[in-house]
Parts: structure tokens; C-alpha cells; sequence
């Protein structure tokens, strides 16, 4: 399934593949990769147990998507390790851990889609024009229920941060 005009980039309708991810439903199952001292793997499974902040964005290659990356990860320091903080991008493991040893991320995770992108079309975020991911963030409960989504309509804006982050906070106890 794909929806059409999902999403906009500079103005320009686009296509997502995938249905939506709805609040209340199951999170879909996905496998990323991250490069620390060789490359790894982390699943959903690998989440559960606490709350989780998934940020998806296009590439960390751009501004907006730095700063989203930085807006959480500073604000996010604070929760030290009740919570799972995970970035996703269709960027390459390399490049996504030279970003943030650049930039000093130690809040959050980052991991990439780029093998078989099983994340952006499982949650609805793959861009088929483009074959990067839109922008948006997701917060599952520990349990693995989806308890906030958020598909920014326009790519090239910021999400509501604080709604996020607030369905986060809501779930610390």
C-alpha cells in the first residue's frame, strides 16, 4: 500500500509506502544497524523494556535534521538510561557515528535502514521518490505499544517536540 500526498518536500507532494502507524497499536517489527566497534543490530525486541523515542529523519547530512537530532539529545540527557533514544535515517552507520562524535550525541542512539529499509516501509516512512525517510517521531511504551506518532507533513520542518516529549515523560512512572 502506498498514500499518495502523504508528505510534501519544499511544497511537492510525495509518497509514502506503508500504512500509517497509529497511537495504541503494536509497534512493526523492524532491524537497523549501527556501527560501534564493527556494525550491530537492534531490533524492536531490543527496546522493549522501557520507553523508547524513535526520531526518523531524511539524512543527518542536513540542517533540520541536525537539529532535531541535537534538540533531543540535549533535552533527553537528563533521562540518562529509564529510556531507549534512537535516530533513524537511511544514512550509513559510518557516516551516522561520525556525525555524532562530531557533534557530541551521547543521548541517543543512532541507527540506519539502509539494508533492506524493513523500518521505513514496516512504519510508513519510506519516501518512494526519494527512497530516503520522512521525518517523524515515534514514542513506544515499554511494552512496545505506540503511545505517540507524529509523520511531519511538510519533510523540511521541525516536529512538535514537545508533544513528543511530553508522550515520553508520560511514560517514566
Amino acid at each position: 500500500m502506498s498514500r499518495s500526498g502523504a508528505v510534501t518536500f519544499t511544497g511537492n507532494p510525495l509518497t509514502l509506502a506503508g500504512e500509517a502507524i497509529e497511537t495504541g497499536q503494536p509497534a512493526p517489527a523492524f532491524t537497523l544497524h549501527y556501527f560501534q566497534d564493527g556494525l550491530h543490530t537492534i531490533t524492536l525486541d531490543d527496546l522493549k523494556g522501557k520507553p523508547t523515542l524513535l526520531s526518523v529523519v531524511p539524512s543527518l547530512d542536513t540542517g533540520v535534521c541536525q537539529i532535531q537530532t541535537k534538540r533531543f539529545n540535549e533535552v533527553l540527557g537528563s533521562m540518562g538510561d529509564q529510556i531507549n533514544a534512537v535516530t533513524v535515517s537511511l544514512d550509513l552507520p559510518f557516516a551516522m557515528n561520525r556525525f555524532c562524535g562530531a557533534e557530541n550525541i551521547e543521548s541517543m542512539r543512532v541507527a540506519s535502514d539502509y539494508q533492506d529499509r524493513n523500518f521505513g516501509e514496516n512504519w510508513g516512512m519510506l519516501i518512494e521518490e526519494l527512497k530516503l525517510l520522512a521525518r517523524g517521531v515515534f514514542v513506544l511504551a515499554s511494552d512496545g505499544t505506540v503511545v505517540h506518532a507524529e509523520t511531519v507533513t511538510e519533510v523540511t520542518d521541525e516536529p512538535n517536540y514537545d508533544a513528543a516529549l511530553d508522550a515520553l515523560k508520560g511514560q517514566l512512572g
